[in-house]
């Protein structure tokens, strides 16, 4: 049997929807499927306004664009991250500030961020790790105290939830992912949600390639033109309809997804006394449980942990390669940064497949892994 790291998930409805939606000749922008994906997200995760995406990155592009900032400013961003993360704010001239990650959710340190901030700072700029929430509550003390939007990177946390409130609801701004490596897919997609109501009209002039075309949607007015920056950020109705097929099934998912995340714990717990650390969840944290991480002492050890795993058709991944260390992140000044968890999480992280598996993969890959493990820990 061969596990790969990932399945684009399917569960429900997907296929009766598509062709609806490819029937209905409407096939671009703004559409029946999109809007009921709109009215889902606002209602189900208390978001004020959400906007369909084509993709997580066009969602933080057009955050950027709502931060007030200018070429030289700067923004406050985990190194530990996708580049989409830092890339559509350092493409409008922005400076990453690169902030370390905490060892035990390998989120931002929540209590290393205040020491980065200067005059120049324009945005704060958090991930939600393997879909267990950032420590929002003291980023937002953080944002008042000084009057920095904080824009939420939860591409990896839609349905889950910090304090009783999800994901996306947590700041004024805040970006989801629907790429079909996540837990919920249109196969590319993405959405921006947001909490303040002052950023709503000029969202919809980004979201139409920067015209006032919403407006005439809406009755308002019976001509549009050219106001504003922005893109085609519209999503195809037929990809809407993809999601809106997961979206009726997402506790039905998170449920499958769940048996995953425990039967992996319980499988790794048993290599704790060895150094290995694994997925933490914090008690006030509901994680839709995106993804499971081993963090290893040494990089040998996974390094030979991959190997092993290969050759058991089992398909781990080894994570991100830091910006700061990567060579656009040197260019713009990565080399300054001392960041030392960043550091040796990237070298000693490995990602498990994580998908909508049978009884049978799953109990596959546990059994692997754990015969993997052994030999790992025997010779190193």
């Amino acid at each position: 049997m061969k596990i790969p790291f990932v399945k684009a998930p399917m569960i429900g409805n997907e296929e009766k929807y598509l062709l609806e939606s490819f029937r209905s000749n409407f096939h671009g922008g703004n559409g029946p499927f999109t809007r009921k994906c709109h009215k889902f997200i606002e209602d189900y995760f208390g978001i004020g306004k959400v906007l369909m995406t084509t993709s997580c990155t066009d969602a933080l592009e057009m955050a950027a664009f709502l931060v007030d900032a200018d070429p030289g400013d700067e923004f406050i961003v985990p190194s530990y991250t996708f580049s989409s993360t830092a890339n559509a704010f350092a493409s409008r001239g922005l400076i990453p500030i690169y902030c370390d990650i905490r060892m035990d959710t390998l989120n931002i340190d929540e209590n290393k961020i205040e020491g980065l901030i200067t005059t120049k700072t324009k945005a704060i700029v958090p991930i939600h790790y393997a879909g267990v929430p950032a420590e929002m509550s003291h980023i937002s003390s953080i944002s008042k105290k000084y009057g920095i939007p904080v824009i939420e990177d939860a591409a990896q946390a839609v349905n889950s939830k910090y304090k009783g409130e999800f994901a996306g609801s947590l700041s004024d701004i805040g970006t989801f992912s629907f790429h079909a490596t996540k837990s919920y897919s249109s196969g590319e997609g993405g959405a921006l949600t947001l909490n303040r109501d002052s950023y709503f009209e000029r969202a919809e002039y980004l979201w139409e390639k920067g015209t006032d075309r919403s407006l005439v949607v809406q009755g308002i007015q019976n001509k549009y033109s050219w106001v504003d920056y922005g893109s085609s950020f519209l999503p195809s109705d037929i990809l809407a309809s993809l999601l809106f097929g997961q979206l009726e099934n997402i506790d039905l998912m998170q449920g499958i997804r769940k048996k995953v995340h425990d039967n992996y714990l319980k499988t790794f717990e048993a290599f704790a006394d060895d150094g290995l650390k694994m997925t933490y969840v914090p008690e006030h944290i509901e994680t839709n449980y995106h993804a499971f991480w081993l963090l290893f002492e040494k990089p040998q050890q996974r390094e030979l942990f991959l190997k092993l795993s290969l050759s058991e058709q089992l398909n781990p991944y080894i994570g991100y390669i830091p910006l700061h260390s990567s060579p656009m992140g040197k260019r713009l000044g990565g080399d300054k940064f001392e960041l030392p968890i960043t550091d040796h999480v990237a070298s000693s992280i490995a990602r498990l497949p994580f998908y909508l598996m049978t009884d049978e993969e799953l109990n596959f890959a546990c059994k692997k892994f754990k015969e993997v493990l052994n030999i790992v820990f025997a010779k190193i």
